[in-house]
């Protein structure tokens, strides 16, 4: 322990913020769904498969990781509509155990199309060649393409927090998360709000996993872990609070990178168990509604 230096500690740091950023992404894109249409996605981790797999497509088809970096979210967001328009959308008013249960199926069906159309061995993914390499910080170093990603989630966060709170738009997904039926008194065609939703949310789970192809790895199992995770932090953060889903993804990247150098064989329960403590302390997450708990 005495030979721990603060370069030491800010390392860990940084990467776990870097795995944070995969996390509040991932996280985002499900509180997102849930907070509106109020459904359980259990396709999402497969979704965020898919995205990885479709980008590192784009990037062997194109040779450019920007050009990747927009398609993705385009064909994603494609993929998202028609989930929700012919997949969803019947079963709504029904119990909420209905759509559970066809996500978690359709999950299933997006990793079985992805071993048929790629193969079940991972593909190899590196940053690209513009972002290798380390940048200096003080006195350690740090991949370039961790510190991208950091700078690239930062820049989607704002992004969608202006669509929330500065547009018409945003305005009636605020209203429809916290009273869908007040919306619809008002005259609003939510049927429209809620696809544009499901495929906002579905295009976030997308970049999410094309971001972290080359941190994570490229595998078509690669979306079960992050669903896992996804649910957690949802879970502490507060059901449907997207302030929750970033604090609670955040902290838990660093939680988990600090824990993995000093206690690996932890890494792998110590957010289940800052679960279980979050669940017994305060129910409703770090900042959810109290109605969310119940």
């Amino acid at each position: 322990m005495a030979d721990i230096s603060f370069g030491l500690i800010a390392l860990q740091v940084l990467t776990g913020l870097a795995l944070g950023c995969i996390f509040v992404l991932v996280a985002t894109g499900l509180t997102l769904i849930f907070g509106m249409l109020n459904v359980v996605n259990f396709a999402h981790g497969a979704f965020y498969a898919a995205g990885a797999y479709i980008g590192v497509f784009a990037f062997g088809y194109t040779g450019n990781f920007w050009i990747s970096l927009v398609v993705v979210p385009v064909v994603m967001a494609v993929l998202g509509m028609f989930t929700e328009r012919y997949l969803l959308r019947p079963l709504y008013g029904r119990d909420m155990s209905y759509p559970l249960l066809l996500t978690f199926g359709l999950g299933y069906v997006v990793i079985e199309l992805i071993r048929i159309l790629f193969g079940t061995d991972g593909i190899p993914f590196s940053a690209p060649a513009a972002l290798k390499g380390s940048m200096f910080l003080g006195d350690f170093s740090f991949p370039r393409y961790r510190l991208f990603v950091m700078g690239f989630t930062a820049v989607m966060l704002v992004g969608l927090w202006l669509f929330i709170e500065k547009t018409p738009f945003g305005l009636i997904v605020r209203a429809g998360a916290r009273d869908a039926e007040i919306v619809k008194v008002l005259g609003i065609d939510t049927s429209k709000v809620w696809l544009l939703i499901f495929a906002l949310g579905t295009a976030i789970a997308g970049i999410a996993g094309f971001l972290a192809a080359p941190m994570r790895g490229v595998i078509p199992e690669m979306g079960v872990t992050v669903l896992i995770e996804a649910f957690v932090i949802t879970v502490i953060g507060g059901m449907g609070s997207l302030p929750g889903a970033i604090i609670a993804g955040l902290l838990m990247g660093v939680v988990v990178s600090i824990t993995s150098y000093f206690a690996a064989d932890f890494s792998s329960i110590v957010m289940f168990a800052i679960m279980a403590v979050i669940l017994i302390v305060r129910p409703q997450g770090l900042l959810g509604r109290p109605e969310a708990a119940r």
